[in-house]
């Protein structure tokens, strides 16, 4: 697996965690970018990642959590 593969898998395992871990998580992409130390590309790109896979949900006010949360 390339490095930058092995390092995308790990990313999403991290934010997933986070997400597991605090059930009412709600984040706009700029806290998203800062609580992971993101720029706005990766950050956008991980988060649109996440809902087209039915993990997070996008939520009227922009923010991101949980699908079975929001």
């Amino acid at each position: 697996m390339p490095t930058c593969c092995a390092a995308t898998e790990a990313l999403m395992r991290r934010v997933r965690g986070e997400y597991w871990e605090m059930p009412g998580l709600k984040l706009t992409m700029p806290q998203a970018q800062r609580l992971w130390a993101l720029d706005a590309a990766t950050c956008q790109s991980l988060l649109h990642s996440l809902v087209e896979n039915g993990f997070l949900a996008r939520t009227p006010d922009g923010s991101y959590a949980r699908l079975e949360s929001y």
